[in-house]
């Protein structure tokens, strides 16, 4: 359901009204897909998303067509409209840019934690191991990014993880479908370790490089996956 008090709604124009819905069923359907909730090429009814959330189609259109921007959905006039299966290419161009982002991210760390910082990443660590130990692997990439976000705050540039947001959802799509692979969320949470290891000690370079091999790797796995043909596109030539 969408969030939101009556009295809250009452208060606002009608004009406000329709983005707000729209902007609401953006974020659910986004983080839906991300999430693999909503998989790779299934259909998307808009008949059923406006009795969902008790709109008329123009909201629910805007925010397909934000999704279509993004490409993470595909809509086809007069045929249907399904969620984009993955798109190898573009899930490369994410980990690029993200990469180059999170290497800056974490020298600049190095020169601003605290003590209190480094505590506060071993926490979500815990929280990794944790969620690994209930075989939660459905709760693991929140708690990831939540990492990546404290180390994107601790180097005082927080708007780099709000820009890699925007860059990574076909990448997130394949961290999701990694995630059940035997011994990679295990192996994903030691290189945490590493990472604040290195912040820990204030060295920088071993920050980075902890971080590249910790990216790279990941990367690596995900790519392993791509001759599923149920979940990502054809290469493009």
């Amino acid at each position: 359901m969408i969030a939101g008090t009556s009295a809250a709604r009452d208060r606002r124009s009608p004009a406000e009204k329709p983005t707000l819905k729209a902007e609401q069923i953006y974020e659910v359907l986004r983080h839906a897909i991300v999430r693999l909730r909503m998989e790779p090429g299934s259909v998307i009814s808009e008949k059923e998303l406006c009795l969902a959330y008790g709109v008329s189609r123009t909201p629910v259109r805007e925010a397909l067509k934000r999704l279509a921007d993004e490409d993470l959905v595909d809509v086809f006039p007069h045929s249907g409209t399904y969620v984009s299966k993955i798109s190898f290419e573009v899930a490369e161009e994410g980990f690029v840019i993200r990469r180059a982002l999170e290497i800056e991210s974490i020298r600049r760390a190095v020169a601003y934690a605290t003590d209190e910082d480094i505590r506060r990443l071993e926490r979500l660590i815990g929280e990794m191991r944790d969620i690994l130990e209930r075989g939660a692997l459905h709760e693991y990439i929140e708690v990831d990014d939540a990492f990546h976000a404290a180390i994107a705050g601790i180097s005082r540039y927080p708007r780099i993880w709000k820009f890699i947001n925007l860059v990574k959802a076909h990448l997130d799509r394949m961290r999701q479908l990694s995630a059940p692979l035997p011994g990679h969320l295990a192996e994903v949470t030691e290189q945490h370790a590493a990472i604040v290891r290195a912040l820990g000690r204030r060295n920088a370079d071993q920050a980075e490089l902890a971080m590249k091999i910790h990216l790279e790797s990941s990367f690596a796995v995900m790519s392993a996956m791509y001759e599923d043909g149920r979940y990502f596109r054809r290469k493009e030539v």
